[in-house]
């Protein structure tokens, strides 16, 4: 395995790490840090007339996860 593959691999799981701290802190009583889904909810929730740009941005952020992380 090529050390720029190790690189990037090490990369996102530190960002994944950093996303499961940032959850944990969200969910402790008192916290003023929204949750990942409360974030969600709110971009799904944002429309432009009557087209929800927010679900669109939404179905094209995983659309870009699933085509470069499980397409192979």
């Amino acid at each position: 395995m090529s050390v720029s593959r190790m690189v990037v691999i090490s990369g996102f799981a530190v960002a994944l790490l950093l996303v499961a701290v940032l959850e944990g802190l969200a969910r402790r009583p008192g916290s003023r840090i929204p949750t990942l889904g409360d974030v969600c909810a709110y971009v799904m929730q944002y429309e432009v007339g009557k087209l929800p740009v927010g679900r669109i941005g939404v179905l094209g952020f995983w659309w870009w996860v699933g085509w470069h992380f499980f397409a192979r």
